[in-house]
Formats: structure tokens, sequence, C-alpha cells
């Protein structure tokens, strides 16, 4: 009889530090990575008017309905004993959520007004079901719910203290905490979607979480009402993310 499988969703706004937490994971020797598997699923179910880059080749590359890839992908048989994946919130669409019983899940957070500056540099004109947001604060009810959240992660957070934050972590998911999970070659990794072209510059010429530097973000005034709309979200989570400051 094969070995059980832990199955890790990793429910990520867009232009958060996703893929940096996915290249930190598949540094472990006991962990295999795959990323945004419901992509293709969400290009062909969402109500998204968004022209994402390289669409055809994303639909091309994955399965495209979602029962499917719960089945193969998020269910399917891996040899690892954990298996990461590294999802976008908003991309759980049109589909049975069931499966979310039979996985540990956590929630990767960032501040409203840095997902939408970011995201408006390659998807003009967002919209609210584009930046995820509201969607993680109702898939953070459902998860409480079942009682199978494991922990909140504020972007913020993780960058003033990666071995902290990622020590709480790996606690949260029953797992111990590997200091390979700071550091990655630069380049892109063969478990990147094909996507990654358009998204992950900045992360392939990076070697680890980079240090928090404050910003403020300018967002033109067809975008302030949307950060004002996400921001009771975002701040919900927050309360119950990790911290920082604890040892």
């Amino acid at each position: 009889m094969p070995a059980p499988v832990q199955r890790i969703n990793a429910w990520s706004s867009p232009r958060n530090i996703s893929t940096a937490l996915m290249y930190a994971f598949r540094q472990r020797n006991d962990t295999t990575v795959v990323d945004e598997p419901l992509y293709a699923h969400y290009l062909t179910h969402g109500q998204t008017e968004a022209v994402h880059p390289g669409a055809s080749d994303i639909l091309e590359s994955q399965l495209n309905e979602g029962d499917e890839v719960v089945r193969k992908v998020l269910m399917g048989a891996y040899e690892a004993p954990v298996v990461f994946f590294k999802q976008m919130t908003h991309h759980l669409v049109a589909m049975d959520e069931s499966f979310l019983q039979h996985m540990d899940n956590i929630m990767l957070i960032r501040d409203p007004r840095a997902i939408i500056a970011s995201y408006a540099k390659v998807i003009p004109n967002p919209g609210i079901d584009d930046i995820g947001v509201e969607q993680q604060y109702y898939l953070f009810q459902k998860l409480q719910a079942m009682g199978t959240l494991r922990a909140v992660v504020d972007a913020r957070q993780l960058l003033l203290n990666p071995p902290g934050v990622l020590r709480q972590l790996c606690t949260c998911l029953g797992l111990a905490f590997d200091e390979s999970m700071l550091e990655w070659p630069a380049g892109p990794c063969p478990e990147d979607g094909v996507w990654a072209s358009h998204w992950y510059g900045r992360v392939h010429t990076s070697t680890g979480f980079q240090p928090y530097t404050e910003r403020t973000y300018e967002l033109p005034p067809a975008l302030e009402g949307l950060a004002r709309q996400c921001a009771p979200y975002y701040h919900t989570l927050f309360e119950v993310a990790l911290k920082a400051d604890v040892a």
C-alpha cells in the first residue's frame, strides 16, 4: 500500500510572493511542487474579461477542466511524501470544492494596494474578480468551517522575518523546518508554468526572499475604489496571519 501523501494548497492572491514560497518549498528533499494547476480551468470557466498573456499556451499546457485536475493532479499519485500546490484563489471557480476537505490549506495574503499596483502593470484595469482578495475572504471562511485551514501567511510579515515565519508555517503544517527553504538558485525551475516569462522575471533574479522595503503605492482614481473595496477583506485575514515578531 503506497505511503500517504500530504497535499498542501497555498491559496494566494496574484502579484504576491507565491512563486518565491513555491521555490522555498521546492528546496525541501521531501517535497514536490506544482505551479497553478487550475490556471487553464480558470481561463476556460472564469468570468474575467482580462486578457492573460500566453493564454493559448496555458490552455494547451494544462488540463482545462477542474474536476479532472482534482482527480489527476491534486489527488494524483506522487513519490514525494509532501506535495505543495501553488494556487491562485480566483482560479477556484465553477467546480466541486469538496477536495478541500482532504488537503491541508494555507492562505497567502498581501496588501491590496500593492497587488493592484503590480497587477495593473501587466493586465490593465483589473476588477475585484481578478485580484482575488474577496475570494480569499470567503475561502478563508469555508476552510475554517471545514477545519482544513492550517495558516494565513502575510507577504510583508514573511519578508520581515523569513526564517521565523517559515518556521511557524512548518509547525502549522506538521513539518520540520528546513533551513534550505531560505535559499534557491537564481533562474527558472522546471516546475514553472508556461506563463513564467510574463510574470516571474523578478523572482528568477532572486536567490532567496528579498528584504522587505516599505513603499507607498499611488493608484489611478479608477483603481482607488477597488483598493477600498478589498481593504476590509484583507484586514480581517491579516488579524489571524502569522506574525514576524513571534519567535
